[in-house]
């Protein structure tokens, strides 16, 4: 049972909204992977030809990171000027920051992240229209559900590869080290850092 203990302590006083703030990592490709399929067969069924479909699916994963880089950097750090900021920041992302070694809260509730799925499926049909929207729907939440499980891979497994332990020691930066703390915001890659100069501290 995921109840409150020393390395998941409590949220909320109530035992039933408490329970309900821990999420075991494998949800998130339980939930998200078939998804991911269903919504590339939504845009075969429509008519996308299979090759353009995955050069979709490819824009998809790319926008993915972007969305990762610029939420994390702006709404999961905003502390709002208001009564309520630290409370919100807290709940948005400071628990993270502050329970760090608790695992079950590094990937999203999956009522948070069904919400939102329909929030963006919203913004993808606007931005891309009834039937183009699936490909690049189906990538971009592919990647979403590559970056949660990578989150909880950089702080609780220990993988060998070259690549993933430079990704893993910029993900600790950015927890363990002061200066750090307001850089490097990528988890899933580092490429936006880069791009946005994020990396390392201004001279």
């Amino acid at each position: 049972m995921l109840r409150a203990s020393e390395e998941s302590p409590r949220m909320f006083d109530s035992d039933f909204i408490d329970f309900f703030s821990r999420t075991p990592w494998w949800t998130v490709p339980l939930l998200w992977v078939p998804g991911t399929i269903a919504f590339f067969a939504i845009g075969l069924t429509q008519g996308v030809p299979v090759g353009l479909g995955l050069v979709g699916w490819l824009a998809g994963f790319v926008l993915w990171t972007f969305t990762e880089y610029s939420l994390h950097r702006t709404a999961f750090h905003w502390v709002p000027d208001a009564s309520w900021g630290e409370r919100y920041h807290f709940f948005v992302h400071g628990v993270h920051h502050k329970w760090h070694w608790d695992r079950y809260r590094l990937v999203m509730p999956p009522a948070v992240s069904l919400s939102l799925c329909v929030v963006f499926g919203g913004l993808f049909r606007l931005a891309f229209g009834p039937t183009w929207m699936w490909p690049l729907f189906s990538g971009f939440v592919f990647g979403y559900c590559v970056y949660d499980c990578m989150h909880y891979a950089e702080h609780h497994l220990k993988v060998k590869w070259k690549w993933f332990v430079r990704l893993r020691a910029h993900h600790m930066s950015h927890h363990h080290n002061q200066k750090y703390m307001e850089l490097r915001y990528g988890v899933s890659t580092m490429f936006w850092d880069r791009v946005f100069g994020t990396m390392e501290p201004s001279a």
